[in-house]
């Protein structure tokens, strides 16, 4: 039998595991949850739980093999799940697993275990999984691509029950999964692009929506800038960082990263005149708030660009959160801060730039991408080859 207890050490909530091995010694295991006391207690609760079971599991197998491998055939779906999240944590990217993390525990085991409690993996069916697709589109009105991604969790993780011998099948194999919804890009015009700088002047976000609309840029791309990125005597500015954020351990957690999201999107621009101003500028605030700041000014964040007036660096949840307030204020048309990236491609193409140029300076790696996203967009040169073939069909006529 083991003795699970939550300990508080220095505001940190720690897991303290006390149980008699195989030979008789009492043993204890006490590690960190890195979480913190305030606010943190039912998350704490969930990781001691989980490490009981764990260590519960590891004394099943060292005392009785043949007892292991039953228990593990009885294994509950939503238990397994929390177990998958944590085999799978190593594996892959910090922003990956949030994303895992975050659909998994906030969304598919609240439902099995309030629709299928109790329910034994083994006993999955695949009409369960699309009751559960079904239900979110229809009840909590989520699009087709999330329905998407949410399979995509389900089917990995019972793909690694499958290959592990835990369930002979894969259910989520025999799931019919919505028609991918169209994205439809809503770029704003020249005119419109003038009017949002002028409303973001002088605002925290000033810089960031321009760098944004002029290199046609992700927001962990311009969130990610750093100084050294930027050659004042060259006159270039390179993209090779990027600031994520990913649900982590309870809590939104920032991510930095010293690469970009692919090789492609690592690239050098043009430092144009009026850009190389707003960042002198730029600078030479940030040095004054910290002389004014002086030890309330956070100096973790020195290197970056966009930061506010007390150091701090500013976040992508802050950015998604304040852009559309802005263009409530300016009584512009409603866009996504992603938009900013297709209206500065759209504009690029208006203006006669060839896709081969645009994929390079958006840092696509395929050129498809670029021509399946963007071309479809500038309906005034579909004018000129409609009028193209109606000279022919005019002329055809006259015959």
């Amino acid at each position: 039998m083991i003795a699970a207890y939550l300990r508080d050490r220095n505001g940190v909530y720690y897991t303290d595991l006390r149980y008699t091995d195989a030979d008789g010694n009492r043993r204890q295991e006490y590690k960190s949850t890195g979480l913190k006391v305030k606010g943190n207690k039912h998350r704490a609760e969930d990781i001691l739980e989980e490490r009981k079971l764990a260590l519960e599991k590891k004394l099943l197998i060292q005392n009785d093999p043949e007892a292991a491998i039953r228990a593990e055939k009885e294994i509950g779906f939503t238990t397994f799940l929390r177990n998958w999240l944590e085999i799978v944590r190593p594996t892959v990217e910090p922003t990956t697993f949030g994303a895992y993390n975050s659909g998994v525990t906030k969304r598919i085991i609240p439902y099995f275990d309030e629709k299928h409690p109790n329910l034994r993996l083994v006993d999955l069916t695949p009409k369960m999984i699309q009751d559960y697709y079904t239900y979110e589109m229809k009840h909590n009105g989520v699009s087709a691509n999330t329905v998407k991604h949410r399979h995509a969790n389900i089917h990995r993780a019972l793909r690694y029950a499958f290959k592990t011998g835990l369930i002979d099948v894969n259910p989520a194999d025999r799931v019919d999964l919505p028609k991918k919804d169209v994205f439809e890009t809503e770029p704003y015009n020249e005119k419109e692009m003038m009017q949002l700088f002028e409303a973001v002047k002088d605002t925290p976000l000033e810089l960031i929506v321009i760098l944004t609309a002029f290199y046609g840029l992700c927001r962990e791309e311009v969130l990610g800038l750093k100084w050294n990125a930027i050659d004042f005597d060259k006159r270039t500015i390179t993209i090779k960082n990027v600031v994520t954020e990913a649900f982590l351990d309870g809590k939104c957690q920032l991510i930095e990263k010293n690469r970009t999201k692919t090789k492609s999107s690592f690239r050098t621009l043009p430092l144009v005149p009026q850009i190389e101003s707003l960042l002198r500028h730029a600078k030479a605030q940030q040095e004054e708030y910290r002389e004014l700041c002086g030890d309330c000014y956070n100096t973790e964040y020195l290197d970056y660009v966009n930061v506010n007036p007390l150091g701090d660096l500013i976040k992508p949840g802050y950015v998604s959160q304040q852009f559309p307030f802005f263009l409530k204020k300016a009584r512009l048309r409603k866009i996504r801060f992603h938009d900013l990236r297709h209206s500065c491609a759209t504009l690029m193409y208006a203006k006669g730039v060839q896709l081969k140029d645009m994929q390079l300076w958006l840092g696509h790696s395929d050129i498809s991408t670029t021509s399946n996203i963007y071309t479809h967009l500038d309906f005034d040169s579909k004018l000129d080859s409609a009028n193209a073939i109606l000279g022919v069909l005019t002329e055809v006529k006259a015959d």
